[in-house]
């Protein structure tokens, strides 16, 4: 997890993943199930220790792809909310 951000009510869990070329898939595609998982068990330990009971819980996911060039193209996309997770 890179990035805990929040707002009154809301607390976001951002996952941020480069790729420098297609040759390994896309950032966003690197957000597997078991990076999820790992995502998920991080967010329960800093729920336990700093959350509130009042506050929604989201996980995002920040893709940034960097093309070749000079200056090399940069491409960001943010999905909000890119996942469930029954109960956090």
């Amino acid at each position: 997890m890179d990035l805990v951000v929040g707002r009154p009510g809301l607390v976001a869990f951002v996952e941020v993943k480069t790729r420098r070329g297609p040759a390994f898939g896309g950032p966003l595609e690197a957000v597997h199930w078991r990076k999820r998982r790992e995502l998920v068990r991080s967010a329960e330990v800093w729920i336990a220790r700093h959350g509130a009971r009042a506050t929604a819980y989201r996980f995002d996911v920040i893709g940034v792809a960097v093309g070749s060039g000079t200056p090399p193209a940069i491409r960001v996309r943010h999905i909000a909310d890119a996942f469930q997770v029954p109960a956090l």
